[in-house]
């Protein structure tokens, strides 16, 4: 648990740099802009297509791949009913609302986490690519269709993920660890080098924002809560009760399955969130809330399951 401690608050120090080069002025939102845009066009795509290409693909066939979805399929159409017929929010709004509830942070915490409470990397596979290959393509084609200023079609599901950087690197990393082939080494280096930035970029980004956009839940503080409540609460507990009882999953994988599914939001979700200027506030609190909220979280499902 200590480990899992450590790689908190090493997100914590970073996101803390960011708000404090913000705060003495070194920096400005424009900064903070191009960070997202550097993260969102260059550095992510790298990050994943990095990451998959070492991922075992056959664990997304695994049966805690049922429980994995149910997991992220409530949250999404409870915010989603609640945004649309309560709030009256439009697409992009009520996308990034849903992936504020249900889009775990599978990468740079997700992998720690795996590695030092589960005792394996690949205990978080099923959960990274269902996420790059499914809810994350299909988020951000409503995305470009929502800032095309025309209603989502079937054609821009298929079509526009095909053209976005962050799924292209996805698709490249995939078909890497399919077939087992390897980039070449001068290939590689630099992909690996420029994957690096990703991660603190984004905590960079995340950062200034903190310190200089609006207050934390100053838009709407019961959206808010039912983000924060819908990832910290409601995702774990689904999970759970799939795979606990209805899958029958025990031990050691039933632990891993509820623990993966209890990591705070994404961070690349308030990328996503600035970068096409549709609820970024919302993104960043519940990012900051549930990272805040998970280790507890994560500490009582270990203490249970274990």
């Amino acid at each position: 648990m200590l480990h899992v401690l450590e790689g908190f608050t090493t997100i914590g120090i970073v996101i803390a740099v960011g708000a404090f080069i913000a705060h003495i002025g070194l920096v400005d939102l424009s900064a903070q802009c191009l960070l997202n845009t550097v993260a969102f066009f260059v550095a992510s795509p790298a990050l994943l297509l990095t990451t998959i290409a070492h991922a075992d693909v056959r664990d997304v066939l695994s049966g805690n791949l049922i429980a994995t979805a149910c997991g992220v399929a409530v949250p999404v159409v409870v915010y989603a009913a609640s945004a649309r017929l309560g709030w009256r929010h439009g697409v992009g709004h009520t996308v990034i609302g849903a992936l504020s509830s249900a889009y775990v942070n599978a990468g740079n915490l997700g992998i720690p986490v795996a590695v030092y409470v589960l005792g394996n990397a690949s205990f978080v596979a099923p959960t990274l690519l269902l996420q790059l290959l499914v809810l994350q393509p299909f988020a951000l084609a409503l995305l470009d269709a929502d800032r095309g200023g025309h209603a989502p079609r079937a054609r821009d599901i298929v079509v526009r993920p095909l053209t976005n950087p962050m799924t292209i690197g996805t698709l490249v990393g995939l078909l890497l660890s399919v077939t087992g082939w390897t980039l070449p080494t001068l290939v590689a280096r630099p992909v690996d080098l420029v994957a690096s930035l990703a991660v603190p970029g984004m905590l960079l980004a995340y950062g200034i924002a903190l310190r200089l956009g609006p207050g934390i839940g100053g838009e709407n503080r019961a959206e808010l809560a039912l983000t924060s409540g819908l990832k910290l609460v409601v995702q774990p507990l689904v999970v759970w009760a799939v795979a606990d009882l209805v899958l029958g999953v025990q031990g050691h994988a039933l632990l891993a399955v509820v623990v993966c599914s209890a990591l705070p939001t994404a961070q690349n979700v308030f990328v996503h969130a600035s970068r096409y200027d549709r609820a970024p506030t919302l993104a960043r609190d519940t990012i900051l809330i549930t990272t805040i909220g998970s280790v507890p979280v994560i500490a009582l499902i270990a203490l249970v399951l274990q």
